[in-house]
């Protein structure tokens, strides 16, 4: 009896470890779906380091043929294998078919010695995998800081080099979490944060902000890698908005009380609805009654279809605000109606001076958080996180060939130029500094 209970907890035993190596993938965690199946490969094809925004410019039928066409290269080096994704070391990155914004993606690997990976984000590298040990022969590289860093970001930038080493031994899962919210990443490896809130560079283009949008990939060369629960969690406007809020607030004084006009001048054609300082069709120049010289200034505001308006800064309280002081567009960039506007003329741009970067803003009924840091004549504007506007404007030749006096100015009133249109704000505060800091 006492051998039938010893063999048959030998089977037992036996069959626990044939699960645990064929185990079928995890059900994902609460608002979360499954990017790999742990079947098949659907829903990813092939992609190396190429600019994502090669793909964006196909034809719906050119880009489902090159799609087809990569599969063949995925087959060949790719496997899904109980309930794992595992690559042979070579061949193309496994890359989702669908494209992501701002996201929550949670995934498990298990590498081998002399391997080299990463993940990419929005089709940009990359979340660095390394083989960690001297023998890897990539410490000089900064292997032997650990995996987890954004290691195409430049030399001595956040994010670059891990916080800490949280890799595991050869042979042990690894656990990443990673959130990202604009351009801002943060990395968990192993229950440990290795990258706070650090900016991404646009490795494609370094002039520009990373894309709003893009696929992950997953890197492989040099040795097998196994992955598993790739989990991903799309981030609404309302959730990366208050992300973006957290972000160095402490100093931040309302300057809109969200009950009644206290500290406004001119509010003819403003409303308040709900908290809200919404501008009517009817709404011209409403500004504050204090002047401001150095500050950052932080709002959100929400668009109509077609709305036009704009922020006014170092505005002397007279005049049209675009030349006696500065007029930073606020304008829905994707109206048909707008389509042959001048550079300078969209959203987030001086007016007249110098245009803004596009393609980060909301559509109309979301809520776009915007940054406006002023140091004497040198302002930038970041919209959802990303720097679209980054320049002194007393420096550079007005873009319209117009005189713009209030492009020297270093102080003024702070306000809202409407254009004939719908316009919300909310949130509106200001952290004043001295100048210098």
């Amino acid at each position: 009896m006492k051998i039938l209970v010893t063999a048959f907890g030998l089977l037992a035993l036996l069959g626990a470890a044939a699960t645990t190596t064929a185990q079928p993938t995890a059900p994902p965690p609460a608002g979360f779906t499954a990017l790999f199946n742990g079947r098949n490969l659907d829903g990813w094809f092939g992609h190396g380091t190429k600019d994502p925004r090669g793909l964006g410019r196909m034809s719906p039928e050119d880009l489902a043929r090159h799609k087809a066409k990569t599969r063949e290269d995925l087959r060949r080096h790719w496997r899904a294998d109980g309930g794992e994704l595992i690559n042979d070391g070579k061949g193309l990155y496994a890359t989702t078919d669908r494209d992501y914004g701002d996201f929550e993606l949670r995934l498990d690997y298990k590498t081998v010695a002399g391997a080299d990976s990463g993940i990419y984000l929005r089709g940009c590298p990359q979340i660095q995998i390394w083989d960690t040990t001297r023998a890897g022969g990539k410490w000089r590289l900064g292997a032997d800081k650990g995996s987890g860093g954004l290691w195409n970001n430049s030399p001595g930038t956040p994010g670059k080099d891990p916080l800490e080493k949280r890799d595991r031994p050869f042979g042990e899962w690894n656990r990443f979490r990673i959130l990202m919210i604009g351009p801002r990443v943060t990395v968990w490896l192993n229950g440990g944060k290795v990258v706070d809130d650090a900016v991404m560079e646009n490795y494609f283009a370094r002039e520009r902000p990373i894309f709003p949008r893009g696929p992950i990939q997953l890197q492989t060369h040099g040795g097998e890698i196994r992955w598993r629960n790739i989990f991903i969690r799309e981030i609404g406007p309302e959730e990366a908005n208050a992300h973006l809020r957290s972000i160095d607030g402490e100093g931040f004084t309302p300057l809109f009380n969200g009950k009644d006009f206290t500290g406004w001048k001119n509010t003819g054609g403003y409303v308040l609805e709900e908290g809200r300082l919404v501008c009517t069709p009817k709404g011209r120049t409403i500004h504050t009654v204090e002047q401001f010289g150095d500050y950052v200034l932080r709002f959100e505001f929400k668009l109509t279809p077609g709305a036009n308006n704009g922020l006014a800064i170092h505005y002397p309280g007279r005049g049209n605000p675009a030349y006696e002081g500065v007029e930073l567009q606020i304008l829905d960039n994707r109206a048909p109606k707008y389509s042959k506007l001048k550079p300078w003329q969209y959203h987030g741009s001086a007016y007249g001076i110098k245009a803004a970067l596009r393609g980060y803003q909301r559509p109309p009924g979301q809520w776009n958080y915007q940054q406006v840091s002023c140091l004497a004549t040198r302002i930038k504007v970041e919209l959802g996180g990303y720097v679209i506007l980054n320049t002194d404007l007393a420096g550079i030749r007005p873009a319209d060939g117009r005189n713009h006096p209030g492009a020297r100015r270093r102080s003024g009133h702070i306000g809202f130029f409407g254009h004939n249109t719908r316009v919300e704000f909310r949130n509106i505060r200001i952290r004043q500094q001295k100048s210098g800091k």
